[in-house]
């Protein structure tokens, strides 16, 4: 198969074979990338920068990826502004990962677009398809958060931690569970209170 078609399955969701040798080079040299950006020292903070632009498609401004990071492609991967990522930031992203601004990931949280068929014979041979995965702007996904192949979460929604989303969260909603549920809206009273009967008083709505 060319590689040109094989580019096209990766991206349009159809069954192709990941261990091309072809495309194993290509995904060499972003974790080559990967490798050199986690091996940074804390104070090197331009090195990580100028290295966050060389690993993903697009990346806005003042983001922030707490070290170790992992990702299968790093190019299918496109970040807004105002982004922070905790360590351990796992982004399996054989197809596109698009995230919007101002965008909060807690520790150990992995977005996955591959996924393989559940016929044995021709997952043996490394058939896999792939499917993006969206975050809007606004979002915070807490601690341990996995989302899956295909999945959409709206603007401004919390992702509680230890989470599995498996289905689209629709915007403006607090959602945790394994599968992940919407458990509210978010609401007038979230404006008010950060915390049971907390009042915020950094600034008012």
């Amino acid at each position: 198969m060319e590689l040109k078609e094989i580019a096209e399955r990766m991206r349009d969701g159809r069954l192709y074979y990941s261990n091309d040798e072809r495309l194993l080079k290509i995904q060499l040299a972003c974790m080559e990338n990967v490798y050199d950006y986690n091996l940074t020292r804390p104070l090197e903070q331009d090195k990580r920068a100028a290295l966050l632009e060389k690993i993903f498609a697009e990346i806005g401004k003042n983001c922030y990826v707490e070290p170790p990071l992992r990702a299968n492609w790093g190019i299918n991967t496109h970040i807004g502004d105002n982004f922070y990522a905790n360590f351990n930031l796992t982004l399996v992203d054989d197809t596109d990962i698009h995230i919007g601004n101002n965008v909060l990931i807690g520790p150990n949280v992995t977005l996955i677009t591959g996924t393989h068929p559940v016929r044995p014979d021709i997952r043996a041979k490394t058939a896999q398809y792939n499917l993006p995965v969206s975050i809007g702007d606004n979002v915070w996904l807490g601690a341990n958060v996995t989302v899956l192949p295909g999945v959409s979460i709206g603007d401004n929604s919390v992702v509680g931690a230890g989470s599995v989303v498996t289905k689209d969260i629709p915007a403006n909603s607090v959602c945790y569970g394994v599968p992940c549920r919407v458990q509210r809206k978010i609401s007038k009273r979230d404006m008010l209170f950060y915390h049971k009967d907390k009042e915020i008083d950094l600034e008012k709505p």
